[in-house]
């Protein structure tokens, strides 16, 4: 594959855990952060409270000690991250990140924008239907997301 196609490649993606805990989604979605921003993308998670952002700056302060990810927690809009990594509490801008993982229950209005997208949901009847809800309005915009399933 060229460096233009791969330039202009989109990847979007649902992983669905076994576990049915919001610790096993925050874990996965900072795995996925960690492989991104070693691959030298500008990586976000979309959440929905405050205390959901506080976790997640939690595990990333801890994910690796021989390593540093840094990153910060951005409030709204309005707000720059001067971070390779943020832990966004509003929309992400689709200019400002490469890598978009979803842990709300709201799709970026822009979602088919992002070079690549990722949506962790566990096993868990709320969230999982979040995810439905999500992969419709991506097959909406033309988007065909890959799944990867852990529950098989």
């Amino acid at each position: 594959m060229s460096a233009n196609n791969r330039a202009t490649e989109r990847s979007y993606w649902f992983h669905i855990l076994a576990q049915p805990t919001p610790a096993a989604r925050y874990l996965h979605a900072v795995r996925l952060v960690d492989k991104a921003f070693h691959q030298g993308d500008r990586v976000c998670i979309v959440c929905d409270s405050v205390r959901q952002a506080e976790e997640l700056d939690d595990l990333l302060w801890q994910f690796r000690p021989d390593a540093f990810i840094p990153h910060s927690v951005v409030p709204d809009s309005a707000t720059h991250c001067p971070d390779p990594v943020g832990i966004l509490l509003c929309p992400p801008s689709a200019e400002e990140w490469d890598t978009v993982i979803i842990l709300s229950a709201t799709l970026p209005a822009d979602a088919d924008r992002f070079k690549r997208l990722a949506l962790v949901a566990q096993n868990d009847p709320e969230i999982l239907n979040q995810a439905r809800s999500h992969f419709r309005q991506l097959r909406a915009l033309g988007i065909e997301p890959k799944v990867h399933d852990q529950r098989k």
